[in-house]
């Protein structure tokens, strides 16, 4: 079941990261601590998965994951 609170992978990165920042300071009831854990570990699962969709769409796209260079003419036109 999806989290309807979690939004796209670029926000739920964000939050996560602000939620680490939270528990480090250490300043919260152990209460409060261990609700901010349990979302961020679904923000935590919810990024995971994004990445390793992401990672197969890729191998999808470049044949069976076989990466190859970049054909010269994108290349060139990078200079």
């Amino acid at each position: 079941m999806t989290d309807p609170s979690i939004k796209d992978f670029e926000t739920s990165l964000q939050e996560l990261e602000a939620l680490v920042k939270t528990l480090e300071e250490g300043d919260l009831p152990l209460e409060q601590s261990l609700a901010l854990y349990e979302r961020g570990m679904h923000l935590s699962r919810f990024c995971h998965a994004t990445l390793a969709e992401a990672e197969r769409r890729i191998e999808v796209l470049t044949e069976r994951g076989e990466l190859r260079p970049a054909p010269a003419a994108l290349t060139d036109d990078a200079s």
